[in-house]
C-alpha cells in the first residue's frame, strides 16, 4: 500500500466547498477529511473535534511557535490551520485526506508537499457568489462586504492550482473532483512506492 493522496480544495468564500466536500466525502468513502483548527467562535451546531478544534488565541500561537500545523493563516481577524500530526499519520497508512482550506493555506500546503494535488473551486460568476453569501445569513453585512472584495483577489490566484473546478452544479462539479482523485491516484510516481 503506497501514501495516501493529499486533496486540497480552495477558493472563495461561498464558492460550495463545503457542499463539494461533503458530496465527495459521501461519494468516496476511503477519503478523510481533515479537520482544521480556528480561533473563531463557534457558529451556530458546530461541534468542537467534528466541525473544527476550536482554540483560544494563546493556545494556537504556541502550536505556531511549536510547529504542529501543516499550514495556518490569520483570515478575517482569526487563525485557521491544519494540525500537521493526524494529516501525515493518514497519509502514511494510504489513506486519502481532504483538505478544506483557504488560498493561503493551500499555497503553504504546496511548499511543503509538492505532490498534494491543489483544486479550486470556482463560482460561476461573481454576482452568483454574491447570491450565495447573502443566502447563507452566517455573516454580518461587514464580514458579507469583506469577503466579496476578498473573493476578487482570490481569484487570481487559479494559476498556482493544479486543478479547477466551476461550481455551477454541484453533482457535475463532484463527479470532477472524482475524476481528479483517480487520475492522482493513477501517478506513476506513486505505483513505485
Amino acid at each position: 500500500m503506497g501514501r495516501g493522496v493529499l486533496l486540497v480544495i480552495s477558493g472563495p468564500s461561498g464558492a460550495g466547498k463545503g457542499t463539494l466536500s461533503r458530496l465527495l466525502l459521501s461519494k468516496q468513502k476511503q477519503l478523510k477529511l481533515s479537520i482544521s483548527a480556528t480561533t473563531r467562535p463557534p457558529r451556530c451546531g458546530e461541534i468542537h473535534g467534528e466541525h473544527y478544534y476550536f482554540l483560544g488565541k494563546d493556545d494556537f500561537e504556541q502550536q505556531i511557535e511549536e510547529n504542529n500545523f501543516l499550514e495556518y493563516a490569520q483570515v478575517y481577524d482569526n487563525y485557521y490551520g491544519t494540525p500537521l500530526k493526524p494529516v501525515e499519520e493518514s497519509l502514511s497508512n494510504g489513506q486519502d485526506v481532504l483538505l478544506e482550506i483557504d488560498i493561503q493555506g493551500a499555497l503553504q500546503v504546496k511548499g511543503r508537499y509538492p505532490e498534494a494535488a491543489l483544486i479550486f473551486i470556482a463560482p460561476p460568476s461573481l454576482d452568483e457568489l454574491a447570491k450565495r453569501i447573502y443566502g447563507r445569513g452566517t455573516d454580518s453585512p461587514e464580514v458579507i462586504e469583506k469577503r466579496l472584495s476578498l473573493a476578487s483577489a482570490e481569484l487570481e490566484f487559479i494559476d498556482k492550482y493544479d486543478y479547477c473546478v466551476i461550481n455551477d452544479d454541484a453533482e457535475w462539479a463532484t463527479a470532477r473532483l472524482q475524476a481528479i482523485l483517480e487520475a492522482e491516484k493513477s501517478r506513476v510516481y506513486r505505483k513505485s512506492e
